[in-house]
């Protein structure tokens, strides 16, 4: 079975900045899409920045230019840059992968625990 596992969040003053890292775990022979998506209290889950396994980007309007994702399939790791950190990017920040392989099977839309990132004023 695939477990993701983030890392990386923590407290920051606005402007810093932040390296998340997301590692899947298993018997992997291929993932498809990689992402990053955050909920903030009160508010729905939703898409910061994915990549696919070819390398196309996709980000959300609001961390544009500030925000990079990255992923090193070698290692079926994926990343996310995080700079000019503002306090409206706090939430709880989850990787998700949407499909994949494994010597055992497909596995599909997988999501990891999750880690706290908060911008303080």
């Amino acid at each position: 079975q695939v477990q993701l596992v983030e890392s990386g969040g923590g407290l920051v003053q606005a402007g810093g900045s932040l390296r998340l890292s997301c590692a899947a775990s298993g018997s992997i022979t291929g993932i498809n899409v990689l992402g990053w998506y955050r909920q903030a209290p009160g508010k729905q889950r939703g898409l910061v920045a994915s990549m696919t396994s070819g390398g196309a980007t996709n980000y959300a309007d609001s961390v544009k230019g500030r925000f990079t994702i990255s992923r090193d399939n070698a290692k079926n790791t994926v990343y996310l840059q995080m700079n000019s950190l503002k306090p409206e990017d706090t939430a709880v920040y989850y990787c998700n992968a949407d499909w994949v392989q494994t010597t055992r099977g497909n596995e599909w839309n997988l999501w990891g625990q999750g880690t706290q990132v908060t911008v303080s004023s």
